[in-house]
């Protein structure tokens, strides 16, 4: 049944429903790969695996969301709370700069006592120290907050983000876009509409995004099936997502348990991802969530793109989750897979091409 769905989906044929739902039933996880892989090789017919030089900056950990599945934030008022000063903010994105990074993918909670005024002035301040930096910043709940709190609607608020600095809009708080599980994990996020919504909107306004798709929270494959056609007609509709990412769910100091959250199955999830998103160029790796060697093995199932250096990550750490990768270990690891390690940056432009037995000449201590 799925060599038929395969075939198709190799030839140039959009899937639906039932052959995603009939892929993410078979154990046939290589064949699957095996497909993804051809599909991806017609996007990038180059062997070039691609990265980028990112920090992920932390700005607070105070959310008034209160996910399930997040170990990371802490309520209004904790004595655990935090926001970051400025001039510390300042320092770690001098740090990325430093060693080559290009992108800073700053997000926080939705911090309820932080005016819009904040957001406007730390990308203004970022910006005149850093022009060169992409920020590549702040998840469709965050924005939303900050409609909340300023008034404003969110196209009011990403037009003036945008003015201030604003570079892309991540892909964070999409998990699974089908307000079934939604609604069970994180109640007050949105639904999945609401997320769907501010992309698109930021795309029109000239903002890009990336999607993304979490799995492991007991979701019905149905639901994995449904976000990823959500994602493709909004692509349809706006060609504004230049990549996706799909990740496992880390359960460890949550309050839910994991459910079939293994490196296979997001192996699985990661090559259909590949067949069902005919219309966006870039799938990235997720080595964060399932350790290097999976991360290295994705680059035969789909992905083109190692993702980001991440050389500072909190939320998924929280999560007792602490694989850790530099520069040069990205290189090893690419040339391992077969590939040639390229630099890119935030909208996939290639920077630079590491030639055989080349290194990064400044590389970074992961930090947290």
């Amino acid at each position: 049944m799925i060599d038929k769905i395969l075939e198709r989906a190799v030839a140039g044929e959009r899937l639906g429903l039932e052959d995603g739902l009939a892929l993410f039933e078979s154990d046939q996880i290589e064949k699957i790969g095996h497909a993804a892989n051809q599909v991806m090789l017609k996007w990038h017919p180059e062997p070039i695996a691609t990265f980028v030089i990112s920090r992920n900056i932390n700005y607070t950990n105070v959310c008034d969301t209160y996910c399930r599945f997040c170990a990371f934030y802490r309520p209004p008022g904790s004595k655990e709370g935090y926001v970051l000063p400025t001039e510390t903010i300042y320092q770690k994105i001098q740090e990325t700069v430093d060693v080559g990074g290009t992108e800073i993918l700053m997000q926080g909670g939705t911090n309820p006592d932080l005016p819009f005024e904040y957001y406007l002035d730390l990308l203004r301040g970022i910006k005149q120290r850093f022009p060169n930096i992409t920020m590549h910043s702040f998840s469709t709940a965050e924005v939303q907050k900050m409609a909340q709190v300023s008034g404003l609607s969110v196209e009011q608020v990403l037009i003036q983000l945008k003015e201030a600095g604003l570079d892309s809009l991540p892909g964070a708080g999409g998990e699974i876009l089908d307000d079934r599980t939604r609604r069970k994990i994180s109640r007050l996020k949105g639904s999945w509409k609401d997320w769907i919504d501010t992309q698109k909107t930021a795309h029109r306004l000239g903002l890009p995004g990336t999607a993304t798709m979490v799995i492991g929270f007991g979701e019905e494959l149905e639901e994995r099936v449904l976000s990823l056609m959500r994602i493709r007609e909004a692509q349809d509709e706006t060609k504004g997502f230049t990549a996706f990412i799909t990740w496992l769910f880390q359960p460890d100091n949550t309050n839910m348990k994991a459910v079939n959250n293994t490196p296979e199955e997001y192996l699985k999830a990661l090559a259909i991802s590949r067949l069902m998103l005919d219309n966006v160029a870039n799938l990235q790796a997720s080595w964060v969530t399932v350790g290097p060697e999976y991360g290295k093995l994705s680059l035969s199932y789909g992905a083109n793109d190692f993702g980001q250096t991440m050389m500072e990550e909190n939320v998924v750490s929280a999560a007792a989750c602490t694989y850790k990768v530099n520069t040069n270990q990205i290189l090893q690891l690419i040339r391992e897979a077969g590939k040639i390690p390229a630099q890119r940056d935030t909208q996939y432009n290639i920077l630079r091409v590491f030639q055989d037995g080349e290194i990064a000449e400044k590389d970074f201590v992961m930090q947290n």
